[in-house]
């Protein structure tokens, strides 16, 4: 039997965007089948009537709704569609125990409880449901389409294949056994230390004071996460990051698998100058059939696509037009 867990939802709008006049919105949960109840932003057109199509939204990874993916919702929302962005389990409002964890086959079962939610919706057309994922949760939301069939469209904003970095490293950097092999004693070891202090150690959280010779994704992340464009209290990289040792989980996975048998329609969006556009390209060279996109935005780097960065740099109207086309 499903069973909700009470959670503490935050009433006031506490958004790193500004609230929209054009909408209605409201918080709601729901539960995923491994029994934790995930904690979302709903966002309704005013100004539609009937049954809606409907998108799901989720990241960047680390990140809280409050953040990109609550603007992307609340955007898509304005355009028509009723919208969620939800917390991923043990994150955010979400539920959950221990807390600051993740998990692929969880983080996947995530999207596939925001499709469950969404198609049981009064004001939702079940036929025309589509999910987003940004940065981290767009490798998350690649692999949920290669297995919800409810699933018609799927947009990837500025995607990172986290369980590529874990298993290679930046850049592919660490490919190699030595490297993987330090990376796994090292997780191994903390998971002694936090079983013997009782508690779990965070890492991976923006880097601050800022270094002067940060490589550049450090300092964009930091731009991103650390200022006031975009830092949030319940923000894991605007903080203290994840639990080190949930690195086994991302460590023993590999991802899109079965991308190249994805019938239903996906736009890969990422920015040129972006430190992470190689992801994007190799993963799109996976997919198949010719509801299949990839856009490169010109100049933009990777958090560009979490907030615009100041130069409008998210392509709404291609997202809605691409939305629009196969929700229907």
């Amino acid at each position: 039997m499903m069973k909700k867990e009470e959670l503490n939802l935050t009433q006031e709008w506490d958004k790193t965007f500004p609230k929209s006049d054009k909408v209605v919105h409201s918080k709601v949960t729901f539960v995923n089948h491994f029994g934790i109840t995930l904690a979302a932003d709903m966002y309704v057109p005013k100004t539609k009537a009937g049954k809606l199509p409907a998108i799901a939204v989720a990241g960047p990874f680390g990140a809280c709704k409050e953040q990109a993916s609550g603007l992307y919702a609340q955007t898509m929302a304005e355009r028509g569609f009723l919208t969620i962005a939800f917390d991923p389990s043990f994150t955010g409002e979400s539920g959950g125990f221990p807390r600051a964890m993740h998990s692929p086959d969880i983080n996947v079962e995530d999207f596939q409880a925001a499709v469950d939610f969404l198609s049981c919706h009064d004001h939702v057309d079940s036929e025309r449901i589509g999910i987003i994922g940004i940065c981290g949760w767009g490798g998350m939301a690649l692999q949920t389409a290669c297995i919800d069939t409810r699933i018609k469209a799927t947009v990837i904003s500025t995607m990172y294949d986290m369980t590529r970095v874990a298993g290679n490293g930046y850049f592919d950097e660490a490919d190699n056994k030595a490297a993987r092999k330090a990376a796994r004693e090292a997780v191994n070891q903390q998971r002694i230390t936090d079983y013997e202090n009782g508690t779990y150690a965070l890492a991976g959280g923006v880097v601050a004071p800022l270094p002067e010779d940060a490589p550049f994704f450090v300092k964009d992340y930091y731009d991103y996460y650390k200022t006031s464009r975009g830092y949030h209290a319940r923000s894991l990289n605007s903080n203290g990051g994840w639990a080190v040792q949930a690195g086994t989980s991302l460590a023993n996975t590999r991802l899109f698998t079965y991308a190249g048998e994805i019938d239903s329609a996906v736009l890969m969006i990422h920015g040129e100058k972006a430190h992470s556009c190689y992801m994007s390209r190799d993963a799109f060279k996976l997919l198949n059939g010719n509801n299949k996109e990839l856009m490169i935005v010109p100049g933009a780097v990777h958090t560009d696509l979490y907030d615009g960065g100041g130069k409008d740099a998210i392509p709404f109207d291609k997202i809605e037009t691409f939305m629009t086309t196969w929700l229907k």
